[in-house]
């Protein structure tokens, strides 16, 4: 049959062109023209068609070609027939829907191209080759029972390096039975008032009730403890870190929650006074000292300050994990526990290891026990050294109306600025392309104490290379001095 197109609009009182062409014989082409045209919707359900000798005409066809393939789509149930109605489209073949056009993806907002965010260690600074090495020792050497169900406690090779690290960096006083491990702080947390809530006695009674909490700290950690039913009381902070005197205004307190080793986010140690006088209190009241050492290892410009669960091992819960170095991929923390707590954990975390790698645990125990774990800490603390060093000079030298507070120790800073202007020092860094946050969002929100502006920067967080264009955009996000505003001239 010779290839043509046949024009129906007259026909049927619209626009539409039949393809009478490719195989088959005249009959079966005719057939497949009209199916695929009620098929695509291009003969709406309803439409009338040409009388068959009409359209015979038309297409120089047989009657009896054209009548035969209105029969056979009539039969298929693609046409009706009826008489005195003529031939339509079925309504029955309308076509499903056509699929509206997918609304575009929301483009997602184009990421910070400088990141600030505190609480991150540089990434590109893993050690890859130091932790493959100890992947690669841990797993040749692991007995076989490593690979059926672990011990709730977290492998025994891994809370025995844990036990030597800790007694010997941050003064620790531990053994390995008092060690749980865990995925980290939150999880710990959630481990230590999940226990207390069934365990009664003296196992987890003493966290029944009110815990304090520093006016300033991490909102997600109150949100853990008030999830858990824990009403959170903040303490006022200080330069000499939170105000552990007012511990003693609040009878009904069963325990506090403190960073005494670098007061987050507003830095500075817990002064040795108070870091007496907390465990007095805790004697005194029953009370119990849940420890975050987050960061204890990186300071610069002073001592080491040991952990206060040195102090009293039986009142105090020391959490810590491998977040700050080298990774929070590497999802393994510990608590140190009082003894009378240790059951009520582990009935917490439940009779079998789920929630941290045994592999994992191995590697994370070979790369202590290696050294390679003290190394890695002494390069990140030189290298983040200098990145404090670089912004306090970069602030000297074009903002010095703007003081960092809390370097001496940590992975971030705090730059105080003037009352009333955090808002839109923050807004200003978004402008720069610098993801940051503000003093504000740490704050408790029933603190009594006034709240401060500022901006917490975590220096440690960019790639190297990306870290004096990250700096240089902070200076133009900062607010001007007093003496450099507009309204200050005359």
């Amino acid at each position: 049959m010779p290839e043509s197109w046949v024009n129906l609009a007259e026909r049927i009182g619209s626009d539409l062109y039949l393809e009478l062409s490719g195989p088959g014989s005249r009959r079966a082409v005719l057939i497949r023209a009209l199916r695929d045209a009620v098929r695509e919707g291009l003969l709406a359900p309803g439409t009338r068609l040409p009388p068959y000798r009409s359209l015979a005409a038309d297409l120089g066809l047989a009657r009896n070609t054209v009548a035969d393939a209105y029969a056979e789509l009539v039969a298929e149930g693609w046409l009706t027939a009826r008489q005195g109605s003529g031939t339509r489209v079925a309504e029955g073949a309308a076509p499903p829907p056509r699929a509206r056009k997918p609304k575009p993806a929301p483009v997602p907002p184009i990421p910070h191209p400088h990141n600030l965010r505190q609480g991150v260690p540089e990434a590109a600074s893993f050690p890859r080759t130091a932790w493959l090495a100890a992947a690669r020792r841990s797993l040749g050497a692991a007995p076989d029972e490593v690979f059926g169900p672990g011990d709730p406690r977290g492998r025994i090779e891994l809370r025995r390096a844990l036990t030597d690290y800790l007694t010997r960096v941050r003064g620790v006083r531990v053994d390995p039975e008092r060690i749980v491990v865990c995925s980290g702080f939150a999880h710990a947390l959630r481990l230590l008032f999940d226990g207390s809530r069934g365990a009664g006695g003296a196992g987890g009674a003493t966290l029944h009730g009110p815990f304090a909490v520093e006016s300033y700290g991490l909102r997600f950690h109150t949100d853990i403890l008030e999830g858990s039913g824990v009403r959170t009381v903040p303490l006022d902070l200080d330069e000499q870190g939170a105000l552990v005197e007012q511990l003693a205004e609040e009878p009904r307190l069963r325990g506090v929650l403190l960073t005494p080793a670098h007061q987050f986010p507003t830095g500075g140690p817990l002064h040795p006074a108070r870091r007496a006088a907390v465990i007095d209190w805790a004697r005194t009241s029953d009370g119990l000292v849940v420890e975050d050492d987050y960061d204890g290892e990186f300071r610069y410009d002073r001592v080491p300050v040991g952990a206060v669960q040195g102090l009293d091992p039986e009142r105090v819960v020391y959490l810590g994990s491998v977040s700050k170095s080298p990774s929070p991929a590497v999802r393994v923390g510990w608590m140190v526990l009082p003894v009378r707590l240790v059951d009520s954990v582990l009935a917490a975390k439940g009779t079998r290891e789920s929630s941290v790698s045994v592999l994992d645990q191995l590697t994370l125990a070979d790369f202590i026990t290696s050294g390679q774990y003290d190394r890695h800490i002494r390069r990140m603390r030189q290298r983040y050294r200098l990145r404090r060093d670089r912004l306090v000079t970069a602030l000297a030298e074009q903002a010095p109306h703007i003081a960092a507070t809390g370097v001496a120790a940590g992975l971030h800073a705090v730059l105080r600025l003037p009352p009333g202007t955090e808002a839109s020092a923050v807004k200003a860094a978004s402008w720069q392309g610098i993801a940051l946050d503000g003093l504000a969002g740490f704050r408790h929100p029933r603190a009594s104490m006034p709240a401060r502006d500022g901006l917490v920067i975590g220096y440690s967080t960019p790639a190297e290379h990306a870290y004096g264009a990250a700096v240089e955009a902070l200076l133009r996000a900062l607010p001007p001095s007093t003496a450099d505003s507009p309204t200050s001239r005359p």
